[in-house]
């Protein structure tokens, strides 16, 4: 399995996006710049729904790299709470069951569900009512 880039996640079990924040102002950003002005800083795993659409057309090549065969996907900005807004693929959730402030918690998918060796890439799925 491979991931889409390297220094998205981090190695911990499960992973957490690798956000940045700003020495001088704290602003936090993601992904991580490489810069000496920013230090790497593991974000949240949970977040709220804050927007969304449905992508309905395939994205231009490049930089989009999925498969020729296309289907929608929701994409949405997530919120995690005093950090950062994540914009990330929604998954696990019917087209009509997303709602604006619904919990997610990260995961990982394939970008090409079909690939023999699949690229993974981050996204964002309900988050169990059970989870803390």
């Amino acid at each position: 399995m491979r991931f889409i880039a390297e220094r998205l996640l981090t190695d911990d079990t499960p992973p957490r996006l690798i956000g940045g924040r700003n020495r001088v102002s704290g602003r936090i950003v993601f992904p991580c710049p490489s810069s000496d002005e920013y230090e790497p800083l593991p974000l949240q795993r949970h977040g709220t729904l804050w927007s969304y659409t449905i992508q309905r057309y395939r994205p231009k090549s490049p930089p989009y790299a999925g498969p020729e065969k296309f289907e929608p996907w929701p994409v949405g900005y997530v919120e995690l709470p005093g950090e950062v807004i994540v914009e990330a693929r929604l998954t696990g959730v019917a087209f009509e069951d997303i709602k604006i402030g619904m919990a997610l918690e990260l995961t990982q998918i394939p970008l090409d569900s079909e690939a023999h060796d699949p690229v993974m890439i981050f996204a964002f799925q309900p988050k169990d009512p059970g989870d803390e």
